[in-house]
């Protein structure tokens, strides 16, 4: 999870959906036309060119002339978040290509990557989707199964934590940790859709929003290693998160994903890696980051692969460069675990800086080729 993120609310699945390609930062200029929007972020504002737009292909040009590092959130009516672009330095641009149905959205800048953001409310008119391509279809519905399988497979073993942390046993507590949250690592970009899930589960000591209690798999994390005990509190926080996980096993078969949607979550979860995991940020209390962060990959492959033929047959070098990346990000993951069908992984705390360097290089080669694959599945 990433250290701050919108608030949201619960609401009912939307029919209307809006799934985005992104690209890389760039120092370009914008472009121009009736589907063209130009997004400017600075510190206090966030200014669009357009209000109302046709429906379908839909280009954000987005320009960050504040003196922060800013986000640009896309959101559903309900506040949900259809997509977002983090990490938009002082200076940059970013192009984001979406497919709009006909509806309401709002554009939210987020200068420092703190609060609510600046909204802009927007609306998509009349137009029609592009054409379907049913090998995208058979993807989206593998890619379906395969999100489901991993909430239904995360359930037993977050209790078998969650028992742990019940019963006081710290040590069985620790054991139990970093496995049960392999699936959620995995197709973390669909839990994180839902909003209101991810904040209770996965939040950060550092991405709590005013007045949010600490709760989910960190604050037990904290408990176990740094505090060194399991409180009364604890136990019922166990409780919750068993709740939460119940809550977000129901909801994936209810998520909206489209292939480019699964295209951008790969992306999504290898910033996820460079944000959080290659820093030591994520589990800075058990130091099982590695265990993330290869999950994290693994999500990011298996939406690849599932769009795979269709990126092949539109840009071959692109594919030949992601299975390059991906297999070379995949052997230097595999020097910090002696067994490779393992998730036993050397603790993060022992892996120096060079090492991290290392790791940090190879997830930015990966993620680079990896943002122009959503373009490449709609060509």
């Amino acid at each position: 999870m990433r250290a701050v993120r919108l608030s949201v609310v619960t609401a009912a699945a939307t029919a209307a959906a809006l799934t985005a390609v992104t690209g890389c930062t760039e120092k370009g200029s914008s472009g121009s036309g009736d589907r063209v929007i130009s997004v400017t972020a600075t510190d206090d504002k966030c200014e669009v060119s357009k209000k109302e737009f046709p429906a379908g292909h839909v280009e954000l040009d987005i320009q960050n002339k504040g003196s922060k590092v800013t986000e640009v959130y896309v959101l559903f009516p309900d506040d949900r978040i259809v997509t977002e672009r983090e990490n938009i330095g002082p200076g940059t641009k970013q192009k984001v290509t979406a497919e709009v149905k006909a509806g309401d959205y709002t554009i939210a800048c987020k200068p420092g990557m703190k609060g609510d953001g600046i909204r802009q409310a927007v609306k998509a008119t009349g137009g029609k989707a592009a054409k379907r391509d049913p090998r995208l279809d058979a993807a989206v519905a593998a890619y379906r199964k395969y999100a489901q399988e991993q909430a239904d497979a995360t359930l037993p073993l977050a209790e078998t934590f969650a028992k742990a942390v019940k019963d006081g046993d710290l040590e069985a507590a620790k054991k139990a940790y970093a496995p049960s949250r392999i699936g959620w690592e995995r197709t973390e970009p669909i839990a994180e859709s839902f909003g209101d899930i991810d904040p209770e589960v996965d939040v950060r000591a550092d991405g709590l929003e005013a007045g949010q209690k600490f709760t989910g798999w960190h604050r037990l994390e904290k408990s176990l290693w740094e505090d060194k005990k399991i409180t009364a509190e604890d136990k019922s926080l166990a409780d919750k998160l068993i709740t939460d996980l119940k809550d977000w096993q129901k909801r994936v078969g209810k998520a909206i994903i489209t292939p480019t949607s699964m295209a951008n979550g790969a992306k999504e979860l290898l910033d996820e890696v460079a944000t959080g995991k290659v820093t030591g940020e994520e589990e800075r209390y058990s130091h099982t980051d590695l265990v993330d962060f290869k999950a994290n990959v693994e999500g990011a492959e298996d939406a690849y692969e599932l769009l795979k033929p269709v990126a092949k047959e539109n840009d071959a070098a692109l594919v030949t460069e992601l299975d390059k990346q991906f297999g070379a990000l995949n052997t230097l993951l595999d020097k910090y675990r002696a067994d490779k069908n393992s998730y036993d992984f050397t603790s993060y705390d022992k892996v120096g800086d060079a090492d991290r360097k290392q790791l940090s290089d190879a997830v930015n080669a990966l993620a680079e080729p990896l943002s122009k694959l959503a373009a490449a599945v709609v060509k």
